[in-house]
């Protein structure tokens, strides 16, 4: 059976499980067909990081960005900065950004400051964002609402990340350009609610993710995650549609480059 050909839509390689190792673990991915990753930040540090690794690997691409868990640090000046990484070739997205009111580790408003001028910064670049949310839904999908894309950005605004929402959620996001995209929490026991939302979407608007190195799936749970694990995620998935492995994988790899427009 030929191997297929997946993209890890979302991974962290900066973060300190993984970067010390980060040649071995996009090696492993390579051998088990995983020919694209995005190596995404969640601070000035680790988009600074997710650069130099994508600079390394012709595989990885980059998105740089503030989480709002460490919006509270965001500045005029932090602003400039992701201006300027932002303009690197291999920079093809704004992300980890969006807001987050389970945690809340940051305040609301300078959550949504942070958010609000970094989805602007997302379209005066002409990039994709790449969007956490955690409890925080209709706020996320009005501010993403908001904001003027230009034409290069119709049909490819961003993706809503680690998608934990319902169907409607997932419709209006669609109709804001966005894709939504599934990680290993797909494959938990408890996580039969997500799997009849995900069963319930088009293949054509999903990306696969494994959001490394957390949430590693069944039956790797527990364990440090690793973008290799992308697989298990996409075999659930498929499960789930009723299609072969290939197929999911052929599609969620074209809905990723569609997004991204990565080499």
């Amino acid at each position: 059976m030929d191997r297929p050909t997946l993209a890890d839509s979302h991974a962290h390689l900066a973060d300190e499980q993984l970067r010390d190792r980060v040649a071995e673990i996009v090696e492993e991915a390579s051998e088990a067909g995983v020919e694209r990753i995005l190596a995404v930040g969640t601070d000035l540090q680790s988009s600074e990081e997710s650069l130099r690794i994508s600079e390394r690997f012709p595989g990885v691409f980059a998105a740089v960005g503030i989480h709002p868990q460490e919006a509270r640090s965001f500045d005029s000046s932090s602003l400039e900065v992701l201006r300027a990484l932002a303009s690197h070739p291999k920079v093809v997205a704004i992300g980890e950004i969006g807001l987050d009111y389970y945690r809340a580790e940051s305040p609301g408003d300078a959550q949504r400051l942070a958010f609000d001028a970094q989805l602007h910064l997302a379209a005066e670049c002409e990039l994709p964002v790449v969007v956490h949310n955690r409890s925080a839904d209709s706020d996320v999908l009005r501010m993403i609402g908001q904001v003027q894309r230009p034409a290069p950005l119709t049909g490819r605004s961003g993706v809503l990340h680690c998608f934990g929402g319902n169907s409607a959620d997932a419709i209006r996001a669609h109709e804001l350009g966005f894709f939504v995209s599934y990680a290993g929490n797909l494959t938990f026991k408890n996580a039969e609610p997500m799997r009849v939302v995900a069963q319930s979407l088009p293949i054509e608007w999903l990306l696969v993710e494994t959001d490394s190195p957390y949430l590693a799936p069944e039956p790797r749970r527990g364990r440090v995650n690793a973008p290799v694990n992308v697989a298990l995620v996409a075999e659930r998935l498929a499960v789930l549609h009723r299609v072969p492995l290939g197929n999911l994988a052929k599609q969620t790899f074209v809905n990723a480059q569609e997004l991204f427009r990565w080499a």
